[in-house]
């Protein structure tokens, strides 16, 4: 049998492991809240702003992980103007010493202009934590940008200078937001059934 004959024959078992939509096995959560192109859409809108703000500057990127890998990689995508890019990895817990860092940036900031990047911006005590540190190191400028806003849960008065979507509190999964660092691998944003959270 021809090689094309076995690819037609195989197809549509192919299609079921695969779909063609934009589902992937076990972890379908039916609607997304943001599909892909509502996000790639509103990445290219922050970066044509930022873009036009930083273009006569020399912008340092500061991601924030593991969460802001996907959004960061596709914003720097976006700008239209040449960056450098550096990251924090911390994690975040509830006990007397709410942010832990785990890796810190290699970069010298002072005198630097920043741009700190994170996924999501709820009860805003992490990047509260992070501003001040970088702050101390004295920056130029330091700004943040998060792809998500979720004012409702903030602990803290702090804003982003770049917000993409303002979301309900509800719990978010998908492009890059996890539970129990699952879930981040999915292209779009889907709100977490409560049966997955206590599976």
């Amino acid at each position: 049998m021809r090689n094309e004959s076995l690819s037609e024959a195989f197809r549509p078992a192919l299609n079921v492991i695969f779909p063609l939509e934009e589902t992937m096995v076990g972890i379908d959560f039916g609607k997304p809240l943001f599909t892909s192109e509502e996000i790639q859409r509103k990445i290219h809108e922050l970066g044509s702003r930022i873009s036009l703000d930083y273009a006569e500057k020399d912008l340092l990127v500061v991601g924030v992980l593991k969460g802001a890998l996907f959004f960061m990689s596709d914003l720097l995508r976006s700008l239209r103007i040449s960056v450098r890019m550096d990251f924090i990895h911390c994690t975040s817990s509830k006990g007397s010493h709410p942010v832990q860092i785990i890796a810190d940036m290699k970069e010298d900031i002072r005198g630097k202009d920043i741009l700190l990047i994170e996924d999501i911006m709820d009860s805003g005590v992490t990047i509260d934590h992070l501003k001040k540190m970088l702050l101390d190191r004295n920056p130029a400028s330091l700004k943040v940008c998060v792809l998500l806003d979720k004012a409702e849960r903030r602990k803290v008065p702090i804003e982003a200078d770049y917000a993409g979507f303002r979301i309900p509190n509800k719990y978010v999964v998908g492009y890059g937001l996890d539970y129990k660092d699952r879930y981040r691998n999915l292209p779009y944003i889907a709100v977490l059934p409560m049966e997955e959270r206590q599976a």
